[in-house]
């Protein structure tokens, strides 16, 4: 005897239910991409770690989404987010970030940008070995988003440590929200499906 098909809600259920940290939602494709692909992922390297402080700078009081979909707009307007090329910028080059409606236009962070690249040009070792010696591999997994603090002790040391190299814009909350999105910490919830496709 042919067993009969499962009715849709049947197959629904059966289904294994896909776990994802809650903070991006599950209704922008963008978003959701970010997290499962990028967030929490290493990233290295001087050019590519300027690009995440100077992003997560303009993101204060922000939305990070907002960032997101501004994002190949900053690039292109800040030049790849080359630090050589950044720290070059002139008064010429305020105004017309400025004028950019494709970015934050926010005068305070569009020169905070440029100040840190000059500020970046000049670490002994470059900002990606800066930004790393403060990973911390075995910070325990969260499991739920209340798991998740804003700001740790490791947080607060590197942005005083930015601080004291004359970065700006980078206070320990942004810190943190660095940290995590290059993977200095790993804060996906346990069970996340971001973790099982690495």
């Amino acid at each position: 005897m042919t067993q009969a098909p499962r009715t849709a809600p049947e197959a629904a259920e059966a289904a294994p239910e896909v776990i994802r940290c809650a903070w991006p939602g599950l209704s922008d494709p963008l978003y959701l991409a970010y997290h499962d692909e990028e967030w929490g992922r290493p990233v290295t390297g001087d050019d590519k770690v300027f690009e995440r402080v100077t992003l997560e700078a303009f993101q204060s009081g922000l939305s990070w989404l907002t960032i997101l979909r501004k994002r190949e707009n900053f690039r292109a307007a800040f030049d790849g987010f080359s630090i050589a090329k950044v720290a070059a910028y002139t008064e010429k080059d305020v105004e017309r970030l400025l004028g950019d409606a494709g970015i934050v236009r926010n005068r305070a962070k569009v020169e905070a940008a440029i100040h840190n690249a000059r500020v970046a040009t000049d670490l002994p070792g470059g900002l990606s070995d800066l930004v790393w010696r403060f990973a911390e591999p075995d910070s325990p997994r969260p499991r739920t988003l209340a798991d998740v603090p804003a700001v740790t002790p490791g947080s607060t040391a590197l942005a005083k440590e930015l601080k004291r190299h004359g970065f700006r814009f980078v206070g320990p909350t942004t810190a943190y929200a660095l940290m995590q999105a290059i993977g200095l910490v790993d804060d996906h919830v346990e069970g996340c499906v971001a973790l099982s496709a690495r």
